[in-house]
């Protein structure tokens, strides 16, 4: 996903996936401040030209990412601008529909530079699109329409990228690649049933996808990404439907504690 540079020097980089849907249904999963808050961060959006849209990336307010709406072409495009590191960056979505009641979905970052200064941050913009896209289709395919809640969990760990994954996903069953295998958790971790749908692990990171039908209907999305040093983990339950929705302090309590107390005890062991 290398940045296109045009003879004007407008710079720009994309991302894409094939979701199921009509033109109306995707529209609202990436329109709208619910569909986007049930595969992103909680959104909301002002759904007209001079309207705006803020995603929250933290609960105190301290990470809003606000935009203003340029363009509303419902449900086919629209375009948000911010002002950030370059200057104006323009985000273009655009809905195409296509055969067998499928809908492409791409967003195009772009912007005026007259180096590549910022290249390396929006091409690494475009790869954090692909794991959300993942989302984005399983919700499509699983939840479509649902109401929604978050729960965030985080964590670091001391151990490799490797080891990290091993120490959380062995004890719920999971290892790299078995993918469309059940979840088998072992007794001590809180009550979880589904299946795999992603599992890779690498030294340079690792991303679990699980679709979950306890402790509710729900899609869950663990990743490891080292970062100087220690592995950084992070852990999103997408809760969907009143069953979901009941259940976001009870699956926060519950996982926060448990992640709290692995990650502790790959601390220990390697201090050992």
């Amino acid at each position: 996903m290398s940045v296109k540079v045009d003879p004007s020097g407008r710079r720009s980089v994309a991302a894409e996936i094939d979701v199921p849907g009509t033109p109306e249904e995707v529209w609202k999963a990436i329109a709208s401040g619910p569909g986007i808050s049930s595969w992103f961060v909680p959104t909301t959006v002002e759904g007209r030209v001079g309207g705006t849209t803020v995603s929250h990336f933290a609960p105190d307010g301290s990470m809003d990412s606000v935009a203003q709406i340029s363009e509303w072409q419902p449900p086919h495009r629209f375009e948000a601008k911010t002002e950030e590191g370059p200057g104006t960056v323009a985000t273009e979505w655009i809905v195409e529909a296509r055969a067998g009641g499928v809908c492409t979905v791409r967003v195009v970052h772009s912007w005026f530079a007259d180096g590549d200064d910022w290249d390396s941050q929006f091409e690494g913009h475009a790869h954090g699109w692909d794991s959300f896209f993942k989302l984005l289709r399983y919700y499509l395919e699983h939840f479509p329409g649902q109401e929604s809640r978050l729960v965030t969990l985080a964590g670091q760990s001391s151990e490799s990228v490797v080891d990290t994954f091993e120490g959380l996903m062995t004890p719920l069953g999971i290892e790299d690649g078995n993918v469309g295998g059940p979840v088998t958790p072992s007794p001590d971790a809180p009550p979880l049933a589904g299946e795999v749908l992603e599992a890779m692990a690498s030294p340079y990171g690792f991303s679990v996808i699980l679709r979950l039908d306890d402790p509710a209907p729900a899609l869950a999305h663990w990743i490891g990404l080292p970062m100087g040093g220690p592995v950084h983990v992070s852990g999103r339950f997408y809760l969907y439907g009143p069953a979901g929705v009941a259940k976001e302090r009870e699956v926060e309590t519950a996982w926060g504690e448990w992640l709290s107390d692995r990650l502790a005890a790959q601390t220990a062991g390697a201090e050992a």
